[in-house]
């Protein structure tokens, strides 16, 4: 893997289980991105704010199908709370960059705010044939 991985071993408790998660989803693996989310997550992404587990598979699901590439940029983090920056490339959208910061507790995800432009993805969507 890329040098987060081997970041991992030296960085704080937040950070471990933000890089985990996202080494997850980015390999596809949505199960186990899952299970360092907690129960009663809260997101806060562009579209609104989503609550519980199941709201933000949902959120999550599509994402991961469409995802065909990442670049980890930056990954930071104390005890309780991460910040990961990263680009993503998608089916739709060629480069899509993002930032998340997450707290953190017992090893779960129990807040995220995501942050990311909607408009390149809306573009696409817009530009589709129908």
């Amino acid at each position: 893997m890329t040098e987060a991985t081997s970041m991992t071993e030296a960085t704080s408790p937040a950070l471990r289980t933000a890089l985990a998660y996202y080494h997850a989803w980015t390999g596809h693996d949505l199960d186990q991105a899952m299970s360092y989310i907690a129960d009663d997550i809260v997101c806060d992404a562009p579209a609104g704010v989503l609550k519980g587990a199941d709201a933000y598979r949902g959120f999550m699901g599509p994402f991961v199908q469409i995802l065909t590439g990442s670049e980890l940029l930056a990954a930071f983090g104390d005890d309780t709370t991460a910040v990961i920056v990263y680009d993503t490339q998608t089916v739709p959208v060629a480069s899509a960059p993002a930032a998340e910061c997450v707290t953190v507790a017992d090893g779960k995800i129990t807040r995220s705010r995501f942050i990311f432009d909607r408009l390149p993805f809306d573009a696409a969507r817009q530009s589709r044939p129908t």
